[in-house]
């Protein structure tokens, strides 16, 4: 349960530095409305271009796995957001951390052997499951369910905890990074030397990966092209 408690404590820690304390009750510390069934259903439909879905548009595209990984993670941050303020001063994380870890798709994910990739259909299936539940009202029912189609999209898109887990601290590290260096005002830059940061993220944690979240923040800083 470690690794679980782990990323939800540092989703907690990553809102309230970016949204601010008390943003559970649906407003940043700039009084903007946070709506994160809306961050679901947006970055999966972003998700779902890692396919070459189109029929009519770039018809020899080939799916790009390492990026629908990356969007994995990125709904993961706001499924986890969602629960964290549904279930806001009613239970713990701790408490939150164990009701997941019983679920059965939980349990899968935690063998070491690496999934092997769903077929396309199913996985943008999926995805668009994980998109409908964000559309109906929060409920007990709705964010169990969201929670079991998200880690069950998780294995079909070939991650393991170990592997969920370091793409997520890396993302984590990245969005600190990113809020640190103007992602707020426009100023920060995306693309270094013609790489997209997410990219240059995995990479550096593929490189290392027994570094801390520190240590990749400060290669971060390192090669940052600004």
């Amino acid at each position: 349960m470690t690794k679980l408690l782990s990323m939800l404590q540092l989703q907690q820690e990553l809102n309230d530095a970016t949204n601010g304390a008390g943003w559970e009750a649906g407003i940043t510390k700039n009084g903007k409305k946070i709506n994160w069934r809306r961050c679901i259903y947006m970055e999966s439909a972003e998700m779902i271009d890692s396919f070459g879905w189109k029929h009519w548009k770039g018809i020899a595209q080939e799916t790009d796995y390492a990026n629908l990984q990356i969007e994995i993670v990125d709904v993961w941050h706001f499924v986890m957001s969602l629960l964290l303020e549904f279930n806001n001063q009613s239970r713990t994380i701790e408490e939150l951390a164990t009701d997941i870890v019983s679920t059965p798709q939980y349990q899968r994910l935690l063998g070491t052997k690496i999934p092997e990739f769903a077929t396309d259909d199913m996985l943008m299936g999926k995805i668009e499951n994980v998109m409908r539940l964000s559309l109906i009202p929060v409920s007990p029912e709705m964010m169990g369910a969201s929670i079991e189609e998200f880690l069950e999209l998780s294995f079909m898109g070939g991650l393991n905890l170990e592997q969920l887990y370091g793409l997520y601290v890396g993302k984590n590290i990245l969005n600190q990074f990113r809020q640190d260096h103007g992602y707020k005002d426009g100023s920060y830059i995306k693309m270094w030397d013609g790489v997209e940061d997410n990219a240059v993220m995995k990479r550096a944690w593929e490189n290392d990966p027994d570094m801390s979240p520190r240590e990749l923040y400060t290669v971060l800083k390192t090669v940052y092209p600004a």
